[in-house]
């Protein structure tokens, strides 16, 4: 697996899944207390349509974080003495890997719940290094719209895993639970609530016009849902300046759209909004 070293010395590792003459590459970002490899069938559907797939496992995430924690799974999702700013430098700097290695490519940065807060960050600093955004499992990044809590409590009573807020799909929180790479520990636990705290922003103000922006939320999200999702693609359309922004709400659907028992229509949406920027 290749790797590379943070600003701080630590050692990141990632993932490509490549294709021959792709039409664009997809850098992932994977949300709290998970890692890139739950993605491998999200990358395996983006490759037969056409795009290449990097993804790394954030700092105390993953491999990364099993380095960088001595083996000890116990303290997977701690992000350790960089914090928040040291992962987003991480996420920005593959960015820049991706780029070195495909000079001539759009590149589309996907962020999925804390990977889409991450990406919103990184877009606020570097939106021209972008060809195209996506955000699935967002939330405008402000207080009493972004829950950062007991996410389960709503569904508590459809099951047992601690995880039914996930996925209607039983068998998505079963394998979440039983994934010795992940966590279920809330993000502010996992984080401490200083850490936490600098998750909170806003969409910059006028940011590239042209950037294209996709949006795709479960209607029964508990980390934002649909009026979050709406607030945050107001405020990239009237506060940034952004005129291709298009959001898709899935009722019903819960927090991992990409893992829902609709993902098949996800997935197309998906791949059909690329194609429509992507396609030569």
């Amino acid at each position: 697996m290749p790797t590379y070293t943070d600003a701080s010395g630590l050692v990141v590792t990632y993932y490509v899944w490549p294709i021959d003459a792709p039409k664009a590459v997809i850098q992932l970002a994977h949300g709290v207390g998970e890692h890139a490899q739950r993605y491998a069938a999200l990358a395996a559907d983006l490759n037969r349509a056409g795009y290449s797939v990097y993804a790394d496992d954030h700092l105390g995430h993953g491999q990364t974080g099993l380095a960088q924690h001595g083996g000890d799974h116990t303290k997977l999702g701690r992000l350790g003495a960089g914090g928040l700013r040291a992962a987003v430098a991480g996420v920005h700097e593959l960015s820049g890997i991706i780029r070195s290695e495909n000079p001539t490519l759009p590149l589309v940065l996907l962020g999925h719940s804390w990977g889409s807060f991450m990406a919103q960050m990184i877009v606020n600093a570097h939106a021209a290094e972008y060809d195209a955004i996506v955000l699935s499992g967002s939330a405008y990044r402000w207080p009493g719209y972004l829950d950062g809590g007991d996410l389960n409590r709503k569904h508590k009573t459809l099951g047992t895993t601690g995880v039914e807020w996930l996925s209607r799909d039983p068998a998505v929180a079963q394998a979440f639970v039983a994934d010795p790479l992940t966590t279920a520990t809330p993000l502010a636990k996992l984080f401490g609530l200083r850490e936490a705290a600098r998750l909170f922003g806003r969409p910059a103000k006028n940011l590239p016009s042209e950037l294209p922006m996709l949006v795709l939320v479960g209607g029964d999200d508990t980390v934002g849902g649909e009026r979050s999702a709406l607030k945050l693609v107001t405020s990239y359309i009237k506060r940034s300046g952004l005129r291709d922004v298009r959001l898709i709400v899935y009722p019903g659907a819960r927090h991992e759209v990409f893992n829902e028992i609709n993902r098949d229509e996800v997935i197309g949406d998906l791949v059909s909004w690329l194609d429509e920027r992507f396609t030569p």
